[in-house]
This record gives structure tokens, sequence and C-alpha cells, in this order.
């Protein structure tokens, strides 16, 4: 009877479950870790998504050696001919693996035919999903990774993030006192929605050097016969825990005070302002939610930091994150189709080459992202899925370009954020009205009008705003669906008081915009 290990690029922890179900025994539990070049191939992935994932592997699978345990690491065409191989070389018996977060791998799993009996282990990277297994002999490991919030979530009236994170907060007892929110008041967004002053001056983020094992693999993704997006020449992410680790104490001490008044603000050549890059860690196992939540509150606590920047943080974090995880895992596997509003229009190319816009606050957001893979999240949704949410893009597709283009991304990410959040294609399970808006919104949170040829301030003439005209066509193509949503009352209510010509040019103008680019690209 041998057990073996199969370790995920996204299970980078030496605390993560499968490993822990086997610690008394690491000499004898053989290891194996798979970069598959198939896998790889089935988005256009960013090249910086790829080296950092493949790098922090193959680092971390020299930490698991220097930990005792038997490691075989697999760089191959696809996953199931070196796990055949390696489950016949070493006799296993039973293979566990923490179950993983996106379901089409999941499922895969449970469709391998090895030879050896398959356990999931409960996922132990979210708060919300810490069960503890009973590892009997011969007993099924497979347990529903969420259930927790399941139990917190059926049966309910309504399906809010608000109410999540407050029971979150009372449950793991983070910013309270006496069962009471520490301030008084559970969140303090109004205070945090500051648009950007003139001469900021954020802290720099930390910066890593590739190594000789980031080296070659910055030089194995260059080398791909598949199709990438972005580029590599300025790689500086993190690739270990202890690197990682890093870039959570910098933004402790460097960036959280002054994190939260300006968390949604946009600025030209200012990538990361304040704002932690903890996601592609924390998505990849190299940091747990917890140890970021204890750290920022007892910052908090020693040093009387800003609340409001605090608990932002620990919204992102305890409420956010672990939300969309939950609802990912409680909706219907078909989830990730839904298209509410039958958008239907092509990915406008300029999402694959920022140089084919005009738009300043596309080009912005969209050179950033070729350059890093990140955008933070105001970008993300403020600039890039409002846009495409009023022009009418297919949901779809700019799902699968976010999965493809961002270095936290993942599908356990992309379907809440973009089919949910970002485009209410699910029709309002947890969003209780659209997130779309007109330029005025990115001309108060950001200086990208102030350089850009279209005039933030019209939305009829021949120098208008995308956004504006867009946003309006928007409103008045979805008006019926609308109505149902008690909080687009007043936004339906100015619709009706728009001239009819005035409407009129603007949806001939938002129409004339999609055929110019209706040859976009459909890639994945």
């Amino acid at each position: 009877m041998t057990t073996g290990i199969w370790i995920l690029g996204t299970q980078l922890s030496l605390e993560q479950a499968a490993l822990k179900s086997c610690e008394d025994d690491p000499e004898n539990t053989p290891v194996l870790m798979i970069e598959s070049q198939a896998h790889a191939a089935q988005r256009r992935y960013h090249q910086q998504k790829l080296v950092l994932v493949w790098s922090a592997m193959r680092h971390f699978a020299i930490q698991l050696q220097k930990a005792g345990w038997r490691v075989t690491y697999e760089v191959a065409t696809d996953f199931i001919t070196p796990l055949q191989n390696w489950v016949q070389q070493n006799q296993i018996t039973e293979l566990r693996v923490m179950t993983p977060s996106d379901r089409a791998l999941k499922t895969f799993i449970q469709q391998l035919d090895l030879g050896c009996q398959i356990s999931l282990i409960p996922d132990n990277h979210f708060l919300w999903s810490q069960i503890t297994p009973e590892f009997d002999s011969g007993a099924c490991y497979e347990r529903w990774s969420t259930q927790a919030f399941q139990n917190w979530a059926n049966n309910r009236k309504r399906i809010l993030m608000e109410d999540f994170y407050r029971q979150g907060r009372k449950r793991f007892q983070v910013l309270m006192e006496e069962n009471q929110p520490v301030g008084g008041k559970w969140n303090f967004d109004q205070d945090n929605r500051k648009p950007p002053p003139n001469n900021l001056t954020p802290p720099s983020p930390p910066k890593f050097s590739p190594d000789n094992i980031t080296q070659a693999v910055m030089e194995e993704v260059q080398a791909l016969s598949c199709s990438t997006y972005g580029n590599v020449e300025n790689f500086q992410w993190a690739v270990t825990r202890e690197q990682a680790q890093q870039v959570l104490n910098h933004f402790i001490e460097s960036a959280l005070p002054n994190f939260g008044p300006y968390q949604d603000a946009m600025v030209t050549g200012e990538t990361t302002l304040w704002h932690s890059l903890l996601s592609p860690y924390l998505n990849l196992g190299l940091l747990t939610p917890w140890e970021v939540i204890v750290a920022v509150e007892q910052a908090y606590y020693q040093n009387r930091l800003p609340l409001n920047s605090v608990e932002g943080v620990i919204r992102q974090i305890l409420g956010w994150r672990e939300f969309l995880h939950g609802i990912y895992h409680w909706v219907d596997a078909d989830y990730g189709q839904q298209n509410w509003f039958n958008h239907q229009q092509p990915l406008p190319a300029f999402f694959w080459d920022s140089s084919e816009t005009d738009m300043n606050c596309l080009k912005q957001v969209l050179q950033q992202v070729e350059q890093t893979g990140y955008a933070h999240h105001i970008q993300r949704l403020m600039v890039l899925s409002n846009f495409a949410l009023i022009v009418g893009v297919s949901p779809q597709a700019l799902k699968n370009w976010f999965h493809a283009a961002f270095i936290d991304a993942y599908d356990w990410v992309m379907e809440t954020n973009v089919i949910g959040m970002g485009q209410f294609a699910d029709g309002g399970v947890f969003a209780s009205k659209p997130y779309a808006s007109s330029a005025n919104y990115i001309n108060k949170m950001s200086d990208y009008c102030q350089d850009c040829c279209y005039n933030p301030r019209q939305r009829s003439q021949e120098d208008a705003c995308p956004f504006n005209f867009f946003y309006w066509d928007f409103i008045a193509r979805h008006r019926d669906q609308l109505q149902g949503l008690g909080r687009m009352n007043l936004v339906l209510a100015n619709l009706g008081k728009i001239d009819a010509e005035e409407l009129a040019q603007m949806q001939a103008l938002a129409e004339a915009w999609r055929e110019k680019h209706a040859q976009g690209l459909e890639e994945t």
C-alpha cells in the first residue's frame, strides 16, 4: 500500500491539505508535480503568468525536497502520461490530491483512470472551507470544499457580500470588540473613494530579479509553440514563499497606511499605487489568507493605522475573495455560460493589442496588463469590464480574455468576477445592479481623460467619449430588463429626459463603433 500526492500549480504550500494528510511519513510518500504544456495551450496566456506559475512550482519542488519529501518533477506534454508512469513506477495504490478550486480540473481528476484509488482532500486554502476531514482507513476523502459557505447560503432570502462579510468578521473574530465591529462601523467605503490628487508619491513595489530558475523558465516560455500574450522582459514577481512574505511585509510597512483613501484611484504611469499585489501569491498558495489578515490586524493594533485602510484590506480578503469563491461552487455548473443581456459583440482586437485603441483610459490599462499581467480592481471593473458591458461584448469572450491575461486569474475567480459582477450576465445572483457607468466616473477617479482625443463631457457629438454614448445606448437597449432592478429607477428616469433626437444620435454613434470593430478577436 503506497500513498502518493499530486500537487497542482496553485497549491504551493507545505501546509496544503494533501501534504498535511501524510506529514508523518514524508520520506516514504512519493510526491509528483507536473508542468503541462497542453494545459498552458488552452488559452492565449500572458507570458508572465506562465513564468510565475512554473517558476514558483520549480522553487516549491526544491523546498519540498529540503523538507524531506520524495519529489518527482515532470515537464511534459500533458498531465496523463507522467501521472500514469509515476503511479506504475511507485506502485501507488492511493493518489491524494487537494481538491482544486476550478471545476474543470476537479472533474478531470475525478475521471482519471490510473488503476489506483483517487482521493480528493478538502481544500484548506480558503477560510470558509476549513473542514477537518477524517483520514480513517478506507474512508472517502471527497468532501465539498465549500460546505461551510453552502451551509451559510442555502435558504437565505438574499445572497449579499455584505451579509457574508459581517458573518465572517464575527465567525473569525476579526476587527471585533465584544461582537461589535471595531470603530462602530462594518465598513468605511465612503472614506475610500477619493480621486487622485496631484503629485501623488506612492511607494515603489517590491521587485525581484529573476534567478537562474526563473530565467530558464522565461526562455522556455518565449520558445513555446502555442500563442501567448504580453511579454516577459520586465518580469519581477515573487516566485517563492519567502519573497511573497517580503511583499506582504512591504505592503504593511509602506503602503497599508494610505491604501484606503485612494484604492479606487487610477493614475497614468502608476501601476500599483498603494495596492498590495498579494493576489497572485494567495492564489498560488505562497501566502494564506489568514496570515495576511492576522498581519494586517496586528499592524492596526500595534501602530494605530487608519481603520479605513485596514478594514478595506480585510474586506477584500475575508469579504470578496472568500465570497466569490463560495459563490463559484454554490451556483450551477453552467453559470459561466449565462448571458442575461444576450450580448454577442466580439471582443475588440485592442484587448490583445493596446496600440489598436485611441481611447486613453483603455490604452493605459491595457498597456499595463501587457507589460505586467496586472491591473487593480477598479481598472478591471470600471474600465475594462464596464466598457465591454455597455458595448455588448460576449461575457464568455471577456471572461476568457481576463483568465488568459491576468497573472492572478483562475476559473473560480473569473466566473464570479466577470460573469457575475462585471457583466451582470447572471441577472443578479449576488449583485443588485450592473456596474455600468459613463465617462464621468473615469474622469473623476483618474487622470486618463486629460490626454485623450475624446471629450468626457460630450455624449452625442463627433468627439464624444464612447463611454458616454455607449452607456446611454446600453440603458436604452435593455430598458425593459433594467426596470425590474430597483436601483436602476433613477437612471431610467434620466433616460426618459433625454431628447429623442439626441438619443438616436448616441445610438448611431454606438452602432457605427460596433461596425468598425466587428472583426474582433475571439481568441481564448
